[in-house]
């Protein structure tokens, strides 16, 4: 059975040729929808010539992946970000699937590595991390929003053996410009959907979610990396709040 794989990307240089290389001999092709980058992604990706590089403007991250899906002719999908690489135990379970004549499911999860500051977190709600990436065409699509986006399916879902290792961010620089990227896109889709937000929601917050993932989810276990990931956790919901006020105050 023929597999695509499936990125969107905007910016892509710093893994997409490892992301490639690490599926390129089970896929028969890869789709690539580019929100015009800037950097290599567009040499790199071209290397490749199993590759169909797209180029489409941004309108969210569901519509950017759903129109992806309408790009790929394989029966079966894998659904990778550019900073993602499945290992050889994953790649060996897709392959097992493609030439099984009845798989036992048309839906699978994979688990997460996720890999921040040179290491893998355990805690914190980084460490068991499982997502619907590889699946049948037609058994599932995204929900239309701007961000956080979610797998909508009726069928019941698989675990495939494997992991797959997310290389989270290049430098906290990286990871403070997706954090404001990310913010402003989530206010905006709170209040399209009418989400307002209180005083005490954006003092009192940020503190609960501070304590929820370094103690309650025991992201103290993690050490430095542990205590950043809560830190940046905590900003990031005050910013989603301050935004909202901010979006609000100037409609």
């Amino acid at each position: 059975m023929k597999l695509s794989v499936c990125y969107i990307v905007l910016n892509g240089e710093r893994v997409i040729e490892k992301s490639i290389s690490s599926v390129y001999e089970i896929a028969d092709e890869i789709i690539v929808v580019d929100s015009f980058s800037t950097d290599k992604t567009e040499e790199i990706c071209m290397g490749f010539p199993k590759v169909k590089f797209i180029r489409k403007k941004f309108h969210g991250f569901g519509c950017q992946k759903n129109y992806t899906l309408s790009e790929a002719s394989g029966e079966w999908i894998l659904f990778l970000d550019s900073d993602e690489v499945p290992d050889k135990m994953a790649v060996d379970a897709i392959k097992e699937i493609l030439t099984s004549s009845n798989p036992s499911y048309n839906v699978y999860e994979i688990h997460f590595n996720n890999i921040l500051l040179k290491k893998t977190i355990q805690y914190g709600g980084w460490g068991n991390v499982w997502r619907e990436r590889f699946f049948r065409k037609g058994h599932g699509k995204y929900s239309d929003d701007l961000v956080h986006e979610c797998f909508i399916t009726q069928d019941k879902k698989g675990r495939l053996p494997g992991n797959i290792d997310h290389y989270t961010y290049k430098s906290i620089a990286h990871h403070i410009e997706k954090i404001n990227n990310y913010t402003q896109l989530m206010a905006e889709k709170k209040v399209l959907n009418g989400k307002s937000v209180s005083l005490f929601k954006i003092i009192f917050s940020p503190f609960y979610d501070f304590m929820k993932t370094y103690f309650f989810k025991l992201g103290f276990l993690d050490g430095v990396a542990g205590f950043y990931i809560s830190i940046t956790g905590a900003f990031y919901t005050f910013l989603k709040y301050i935004k909202i006020n901010e979006i609000h105050k100037f409609k």
